[in-house]
C-alpha cells in the first residue's frame, strides 16, 4: 500500500512542477499574443498588402523595366470600360448612344452607389486644345507616306495638288489656313493619328464594322470594382442602360469590354463561393465537433489557435519582407490549416484518457505533437531557401504559423480545456470503425492489391498531362471574354500582354529606337501580319526627326508657294513656326498626350524606357515580332502571357523538387524516432499523393502548380495522421482525431474543388483526393501494437508504472 501511495505521489509532484512552469509559459505567450494583436491593428491600418503578381518574382535590372511597363499598362486600364452600341443605320447608333448615356446619367443622379460609372471622353474641347498645342510644330509632324511623297515628288506635281485644293468648288478640308498648310499635310497627319488611337474626329463619331454602325462610349469606374459583398453594381447599371438603348432602338447590339467587368465578375463569384463553400464547410465542421465532443468549445479553441497562428505568421512575414503579398495570405492561411490537427489531437486524446491529468496527458502527447510540427515545418522551410520572394513568403508564413498554433495548443489548452471532454456516442462509433480496417501483411492477397495499386498509379500518371499555360487559369465568364475579343476587333485595340520594350540612355535615344522599330512594323502591317500599333514617337517624333521634317517641309512648301505665287501673280509667304523642337516634358504635361501617356515608362535604373503596343497579332505572328527586335539595340519583344506560363512551369518544377526533398527529410526524421516502422507513417501519404495524381490523369485534369502546392499541404497533413495512430497504438481516440482532421480539411479545402476559379478548383480537387486516400490508407499500414518505450526522452524521465499504463 505504501509503495502504491508513493508511486501516485511522484507523478503528482511532477504534475505540480510542470503546472508551475506551464503557468508562466502561458502568461508569457499571452503577453506575446497581445503584442502581436497590437501590431496587427497597426498593420491593417497601413498599406502593407501587395497584390502585384510581379512582386512574387525575382527581378533583375531588365525584368524591372518589364515589370514597370506591365504595371503601367495595367493601371491605365484598371478603371476603363468601353461600350459599343451597333445599329443598322448611323441614326440608330446615335439614338442608342443618347438613350444609353441618359440612362446612366439618370441612374447616377438617383443613386450614385448603384451606378459607379461616368463618361470618360477626353472632353468636347480636347481636339481644339490638341490642335492649338501642335500648331507651332506643324511643320515637324509628317507621316511616313508624306515624308516619302515630299522627298520624291517634283515641285510641279505638288503645286498642282495645292492649287486643286485651293480652287476646289467646296475647298479641300483644312485644319488651318491654306497658306500655313498648302499640301494638307497636317490634316493627313491627324487622320493617321485618329485611325491609330481610335479618336473620334469625324462629324458623327461612328465606326463601321461587321455591317453595323458603332457608337463608342468610353466609361470610367468611380470606385474599385472589387466588392466581396457579392454586388454587381457595374453590371446592373450597364444592363439598365442597355435596356433603355434597346427600347429606343430595337435590335441594337451592345458589346462591353474592360478590366472592371472581369474584376467585378470575379469578386461576385468569390463572394458566392465564400458564402456557399466557406460558411457551409464551417457549419459542417462545427457540427462534427459538437457530435464528437458534445460541445463547441473544443472547436472554438482550435479556431482560436489558428487565428493566433495567422496573426503571428502575418506579423513575422511583414517584419521580414516589409509587405505581405495577397497570394501569401491565401495559400499561407490554407497551409497552416494543418495546425488544426494539433488541437483536435489534444481533445480526442483527452476524451480517450479521461482519468489522466492534463499534465500527464501533455507529457504523453508531447513527442507526437513535436514530431508532427517538425515534419510539417521542415517541408515548408525547404522553400525558404529558393531565391523566389513568393515561395519564401509562403514558406515563412506557413512555418511560423504552424509553430505559433502549436505553442498555443501546448501553453493554453491545458488551462482552457478544464474537465474531460464528453464521451459521445458519435465519438465511440467513429473510434469503433477502426477495427473494420485490416492490417497489411506479407501474403499473396496484399501483394496482389499492391500490384494493382501500382498499375493504377502508373496508368494514371501516363495519362497525366502538364499544362502551365496562363490561359488555362482564365476564370472570367465566357460571355465577357467573347465580348472583350469582339470589342478589340472592332476598335483594333492593342494587346496589353504583348509589346515591345524600348530602352535607352535618354528620351531622344528611346524615341529614335522607336522610329526604327515602327518602320519595320509598317512593313508587317502592309503584309497583313498586324493591324497596327501604338507608339509614343508617332505623337512626339525624336528631335532629329523633327529637325529633318522641318527642313523638308520648309524647302518643299516654300518652293510650292513660290511657284503658285508666280502663277497667280502675287507673292505667297509661308508663316513662321516654332524654332525649337517639341520636348518630351512639355508633351507629357499637355492634355494631348492622354492617348499615349501610359506608353512612357520613364526612368528605370540608369536608363529610360517606353513601350510600343501591337494590335491584331496572331499566334503565328508572335515569332515574327520577336525577330523584329533581335537586330535593334535597346529593343526587346515582351510576351507576358508566355512569360507567366513559363514562370508557372518553373515554379511547379521547383516546388516538385522541394516536395521530393521534403519527403526524404521527413522520412529521416521519422526513422530517428520510429526506426523500422517509419515507412508505416510516411507511405500512406506518398501513395495518396501518387493516387491523387493518377486520378487526375484518368479525369483528364492537367498537372499545374496548384496541384503541387496541394501535395505539399497533403504531406504535412497526411504524416500527422500516421504519427497520431502510431503514437497511440491505434487507439480509438487517435482514430477519432484522424477522422475529424480529415473531415475538417476536406470540408475546409477539399470543397474548393467545387470552385469555378480554375486555380482553386485544381488545388481543392487534388487535396480532396489526397486527404480521402491517406485517411483510408493510414490504418491499413499501422500495426496493432508498436513498441514505443524508447521513443521519448520525456518518457524515460517518467517513473515506472504498472504494465497496464504506459507513461
Amino acid at each position: 500500500m505504501r509503495l502504491n501511495a508513493l508511486s501516485e505521489q511522484v507523478p503528482r509532484a511532477a504534475d505540480r512542477r510542470l503546472s508551475r512552469i506551464w503557468h508562466w509559459l502561458a502568461i508569457a505567450w499571452l503577453l506575446a499574443t497581445v503584442a502581436v494583436a497590437v501590431y496587427q491593428w497597426r498593420f491593417w491600418h497601413q498599406d502593407r498588402i501587395d497584390s502585384n503578381v510581379l512582386a512574387l518574382l525575382p527581378l533583375d535590372a531588365g525584368e524591372r523595366a518589364v515589370s514597370d511597363a506591365t504595371q503601367r499598362i495595367a493601371e491605365s486600364g484598371a478603371r476603363q470600360i468601353v461600350v459599343l452600341l451597333g445599329a443598322a443605320t448611323p441614326e440608330g447608333a446615335k439614338a442608342a448612344e443618347a438613350a444609353y448615356s441618359a440612362a446612366l446619367t439618370r441612374l447616377r443622379a438617383d443613386d450614385p452607389a448603384s451606378a459607379p460609372l461616368a463618361l470618360s471622353e477626353p472632353g468636347a474641347n480636347w481636339f481644339a486644345q490638341a490642335q492649338a498645342f501642335y500648331a507651332p510644330y506643324r511643320d515637324r509632324l509628317l507621316t511616313a507616306a508624306q515624308r516619302q511623297t515630299l522627298a520624291t515628288s517634283n515641285t510641279d506635281q505638288l503645286a498642282q495638288q495645292a492649287l486643286a485644293a485651293l480652287y476646289a468648288p467646296l475647298g479641300a478640308p483644312h485644319l488651318t489656313q491654306w497658306r500655313a498648310d498648302p499640301l494638307s499635310l497636317w490634316l493627313g497627319w491627324w487622320q493617321q493619328r485618329a485611325a491609330e488611337s481610335g479618336l473620334r474626329m469625324n462629324a458623327d463619331g461612328l465606326l463601321h464594322s461587321k455591317g453595323r454602325y458603332w457608337a463608342v462610349l468610353p466609361l470610367e469606374t468611380l470606385g474599385s470594382a472589387f466588392h466581396l459583398d457579392g454586388g454587381t453594381r457595374i453590371q446592373n447599371a450597364l444592363d439598365a442602360a442597355a435596356q433603355a438603348a434597346r427600347a429606343a432602338v430595337p435590335g441594337v447590339r451592345e458589346v462591353r469590354a474592360g478590366v472592371p467587368l472581369h474584376a467585378e465578375a470575379a469578386a461576385a463569384r468569390a463572394s458566392l463561393e465564400i458564402n456557399v463553400i466557406g460558411w457551409g464547410s464551417l457549419a459542417a465542421v462545427l457540427l462534427l465537433a459538437w457530435l464528437a465532443f458534445g460541445s463547441l468549445w473544443p472547436r472554438l479553441l482550435v479556431i482560436a489557435s489558428l487565428l493566433v497562428g495567422c496573426m503571428v505568421a502575418l506579423s513575422v512575414t511583414a517584419w521580414v519582407f516589409g509587405k505581405v503579398h495577397l497570394l501569401t495570405l491565401v495559400f499561407g492561411a490554407s497551409l497552416i490549416g494543418v495546425a488544426e490537427d494539433y488541437g483536435t489531437y489534444w481533445f480526442a486524446a483527452r476524451q480517450g484518457n479521461r482519468t489522466d491529468t492534463h499534465w500527464s496527458l501533455l507529457r504523453r502527447l508531447w513527442p507526437g505533437l513535436c514530431l508532427a510540427l517538425a515534419t510539417s515545418a521542415l517541408a515548408y522551410l525547404a522553400m525558404y531557401w529558393v531565391p523566389f520572394p513568393g515561395l519564401r513568403q509562403i514558406a515563412l508564413f506557413s512555418a511560423t504559423g504552424l509553430t505559433a498554433a502549436f505553442i498555443t495548443v501546448l501553453c493554453w489548452f491545458p488551462w482552457l480545456s478544464r474537465g474531460a471532454s464528453s464521451d459521445t456516442a458519435f465519438a465511440r462509433g467513429v473510434g469503433a470503425t477502426l477495427r473494420f480496417f485490416p492490417r497489411v501483411s506479407a501474403n499473396w492477397k496484399w501483394y496482389a492489391v499492391g500490384a494493382l495499386t501500382l498499375m493504377v498509379i502508373a496508368s494514371g500518371l501516363w495519362r497525366l498531362r502538364i499544362d502551365d499555360s496562363l490561359r488555362s487559369l482564365q476564370a472570367s465568364p465566357r460571355e465577357l471574354i467573347a465580348q472583350q475579343i469582339e470589342a478589340s476587333q472592332i476598335l483594333d485595340l492593342p494587346s496589353p500582354a504583348q509589346f515591345f520594350l524600348i530602352q535607352g540612355d535618354d528620351a531622344e535615344q528611346v524615341l529614335q529606337r522607336e522610329e526604327a522599330l515602327t518602320s519595320r512594323l509598317r512593313a508587317l502591317q502592309a503584309q497583313g501580319e498586324i493591324t497596327g500599333w501604338r507608339a509614343l514617337s508617332d505623337w512626339l517624333p525624336s528631335q532629329r526627326r523633327q529637325a529633318d521634317d522641318a527642313a523638308l517641309t520648309a524647302k518643299v512648301e516654300r518652293a510650292v508657294l513660290a511657284q503658285i505665287g508666280s502663277a497667280v501673280g502675287q507673292p505667297l509667304q509661308r508663316p513662321a513656326f516654332a524654332a525649337s523642337p517639341l520636348l518630351l516634358s512639355k508633351f507629357l504635361a499637355a492634355p494631348v498626350s492622354r492617348p499615349v501617356r501610359n506608353l512612357w515608362i520613364g526612368q528605370v535604373g540608369k536608363e529610360v524606357a517606353s513601350v510600343v503596343m501591337i494590335a491584331g497579332p496572331s499566334a503565328t505572328t508572335l515569332g515574327v515580332l520577336q525577330t523584329q527586335a533581335d537586330s535593334l539595340p535597346g529593343v526587346r519583344w515582351v510576351d507576358r502571357t508566355a512569360d507567366f506560363s513559363h514562370l508557372l512551369g518553373y515554379y511547379r518544377k521547383i516546388i516538385t523538387n522541394l516536395l521530393v526533398a521534403g519527403v526524404i527529410v521527413v522520412f529521416i526524421v521519422l526513422v530517428v524516432r520510429y526506426r523500422r516502422d517509419a515507412w508505416r507513417v510516411l507511405l500512406p501519404t506518398v501513395l495518396a499523393g501518387l493516387l491523387a495524381l493518377a486520378v487526375l490523369g484518368w479525369l483528364g485534369e492537367p498537372l499545374q502548380l496548384f496541384n503541387v502546392l496541394a501535395l505539399l499541404l497533403l504531406l504535412g497533413v497526411g504524416v500527422d495522421y500516421g504519427i497520431f495512430l502510431i503514437e497511440q497504438n491505434d487507439a480509438p481516440h487517435a482514430w477519432l482525431a484522424v477522422c475529424l482532421g480529415a473531415a475538417s480539411t476536406s470540408l475546409s479545402f477539399g470543397l474548393l474543388s467545387l470552385s469555378a476559379t480554375p486555380a482553386l478548383h485544381t488545388f481543392g480537387l487534388t487535396l480532396l483526393l489526397g486527404i480521402g486516400t491517406v485517411w483510408l490508407l493510414s490504418p491499413l499500414l499501422c500495426r496493432s501494437a508498436v513498441e514505443t518505450n524508447q521513443f521519448s526522452i520525456m518518457e524515460k524521465s517518467c517513473p515506472k508504472k504498472p504494465k497496464t499504463h504506459r507513461c
